[in-house]
């Protein structure tokens, strides 16, 4: 069985899972709730259309011209190849969170990937059952205690907290691409081709946006909730108020 398309969903699968959660439990969340990771709503909604705006006409269009033009191979090529290269990411942020065993997997999936696999075009390490263990610093930051603090919308960039968005910075210098010495036009291509497949891989998402009463609160709702899971790796503390409550009204 050919492992590549289960990795590509698995992905992406929390995001579009809390996605789909947040279009049905958001009704059920007061006002007063859903707000208070947003006090900044004011200037973050027009950052948000924006963004959407800057999205119609730009990335989106490009995404679906990359998904109708090249193969599904050539594409899992290159998600492949985007993919391994937050593995030194992930191999520095996993050893400073105290897991030197899940470091030196993304460093052997580096390694792997990085010759045997093409330069991770081919997801070697996947097919010969070394495991992903993706981290970066806003993670990083939580597992240090500092709060998530309030919720923005950048330009461009899309949905972070503020913990996330200071140290988005030391996600950036930390891909290889970005100490490459060689030519920046070819740095910059693959910085825009990075960019074009990471918004081929959420297509997908675009519906449920679109079928939602608001989707700012939406995307919000559904950035907030995936990230606790990112930062518990899959396994957040149950809010059991919420949940009763929920369920109660469902």
């Amino acid at each position: 069985m050919n492992p590549q398309p289960l990795l590509r969903a698995k992905r992406i699968a929390p995001a579009l899972a809390f996605l789909m959660l947040t279009l049905s439990a958001c009704a059920s969340i007061p006002e007063d709730e859903r707000t208070a990771s947003d006090p900044w709503e004011p200037i973050n909604r027009p950052l948000f259309s924006l963004n959407m705006n800057i999205d119609k006409v730009s990335t989106k269009p490009l995404a679906k011209g990359y998904r109708k033009i090249l193969p599904g191979p050539m594409r899992k090529g290159f998600s492949n190849f985007f993919s391994n290269l937050a593995a030194p990411r992930s191999v520095i942020n996993n050893f400073l969170q105290g897991k030197p065993g899940h470091s030196l997997s993304e460093l052997g999936r580096f390694v792997v990937n990085s010759t045997i696999g093409l330069g991770g075009l081919i997801d070697v390490a996947t097919a010969n059952g070394i495991e992903e263990h993706r981290e970066d610093f806003g993670q990083t930051a939580a597992v240090w205690g500092i709060p998530d603090g309030p919720y923005v919308m950048l330009p461009f960039l899309g949905p972070r907290t503020l913990r996330d968005a200071i140290f988005t910075p030391l996600d950036v210098i930390t891909n290889p691409l970005y100490p490459y010495d060689g030519s920046s036009t070819v740095r910059t291509s693959l910085y825009v081709l990075q960019l074009i497949d990471t918004r081929y891989l959420l297509l997908p998402a675009d519906k449920y946006l679109e079928e939602s009463k608001d989707p700012y609160v939406t995307l919000r709702e559904s950035y907030l909730q995936n990230r606790q899971f990112e930062v518990y790796d899959g396994d957040p503390p149950e809010d059991d108020e919420f949940f009763d409550e929920f369920f109660e009204e469902d």
